[in-house]
Formats: structure tokens, sequence, C-alpha cells
């Protein structure tokens, strides 16, 4: 498999939105990559495919700006570019909570690595001996394709929902370590820090996502695949393409 995927995202403050969506499209367009990168004031969320050098390429040009140097993009292959085209689009979030308060820029909630998260499940508590708690910030169609042995799932049909789901379930998470986990870290890091700020101890989010996790411990203690929001439809644990269970189209 010849094509990279790549996706990334970094919370930092953005002021020149208009004039770095016409940078960034150029390059990507220039270098004939496809997919789609979301600009806001909040930061960058990028999903990108293309063969190796076109994509290394374009990462070595987008870090010579400071503000994205500490991007690290969770990599998979597949035969074929799974976007029809380039997309560089101007939101007024990179991840949609409607929740000002919540700043990911500011300063970033504390993140359990991969291969950590996986001893700890495989041992059945943390370091501190408390009951480990996973928690899915996905959508509904999302862990319909696959999910944590065990987790919460408040069957999500946006993200929005989540601030409500949670208040209204609090008290499930006293005494425990809740970790937070999405696709690629970007929902459950605004998870984490909106679950600090309602004032639950013990919150992690899970470092590098679901991707990150495939990618270090090879799927340990989870069910089924992983839905993308790209042509693939979702990648098993092997972060090899993987078909949609049946209806699954419908909600892509």
């Amino acid at each position: 498999m010849s094509i990279i995927n790549l996706s990334a995202y970094r919370f930092v403050s953005l002021d020149d939105l208009p004039a770095l969506r016409e940078r960034v499209l150029e390059r990507c367009l220039a270098l004939a990559l496809k997919g789609t990168i979301l600009l806001a004031p909040e930061g960058i969320n990028l999903f990108l495919a293309g063969p190796r050098e076109p994509i290394e390429t374009f990462m070595d040009w987008l870090r010579t700006d400071p503000r994205f140097a500490g991007l690290e993009p969770k990599v998979s292959l597949s035969e074929q570019v799974p976007f029809g085209r380039m997309r560089v689009r101007l939101k007024k979030e990179i991840i949609t909570m409607r929740m000002p308060a919540v700043r990911p820029e500011g300063a970033r909630a504390p993140a359990v690595a991969p291969r950590t998260l996986q001893r700890w499940l495989a041992q059945g508590h943390d370091d501190h001996g408390r009951d480990v708690v996973l928690l899915d910030t996905r959508n509904d169609y999302e862990t319909d394709v696959g999910l944590f042995h065990d987790a919460v799932d408040y069957r999500l049909s946006s993200f929005t929902e989540f601030p409500q789901a949670i208040a209204a379930d609090r008290a499930r998470y006293a005494g425990k370590t809740v970790v937070s986990y999405c696709t690629g870290g970007i929902r459950c890091e605004k998870a984490a820090l909106h679950m600090q700020d309602i004032g639950i101890e013990h919150v992690y989010q899970l470092e590098g996502g679901i991707l990150k996790y495939f990618e270090e411990t090879g799927g340990a203690h989870w069910r089924g695949d992983c839905f993308v929001f790209d042509e693939r439809g979702a990648v098993d644990k092997s972060l090899a393409p993987a078909p949609l269970p049946p209806g699954g189209e419908k909600d892509r």
C-alpha cells in the first residue's frame, strides 16, 4: 500500500485565518494532495492523503511555522487516496462543542500513553489502585463500528450533546480514573478539559486517540474496527482499511 493517510491536530491560537487558508491550500494543490484541513481561532485539524514524498514535503513546510512545529500525525496506509478533492475550510471551532470556556490552546488536559492504558486495563486498575472508566466521546454511528470493552457510550448524535450527557452522569466517575478517548485525540481532549472544569477528578485523555492506540498496542481490549471520516470507511487494529458494517455507509 503506497498511499499515506495522515491525520493531525493542534490546539493553538490562530489570528490570520484567511491568509493562512490561502497559503495552505496553495501548497496542498501544488503537491497534488487530497483531504480536508480545518482552521479555526483555536487551531488546526487535518486529514491528508497522497504518496509519501509530497506528504512529507507538506508537513516539513507546515512545521516551519512555529505554531505547528509540534504536530504529531497519526499515519495509516491504503491502496488508493480515500478523498475526492482538497479542501481547506475556516470554522469557528476545529471540533464543535459550543463551550467557549473550554480553551485547549491554553492548557492541555493530562494524557495517558497508549501502552500505559493497555497496562491499566490488563491489571484492572490504574497505578494508584483506582478503577478505570473508559469514556467514548464519539458519535453513535462511530461507536457502532467499534469501541473499547465496557466503555461508556452515551450514543451521541453530535459532540455538542456531550456536556449535557456528562452532567447527568457525573456520579458514575466519583473516585475513579476516567480516560476519554476518540479517533485521533481532538474530541477527547476537549472532553477531558470540560470534565475537569465541572469538578470531575482523575481525568485523562488517551494520547493520540484510537489510531495511536492501535499503532502502539495492536488494539488490545478493543472490539471491532475504528470508523474514519474518509472513503475507507473504517480501519482495523492493524490500521488497514476495513469495510463498514451493513448500514454504516448511510451515516457517513
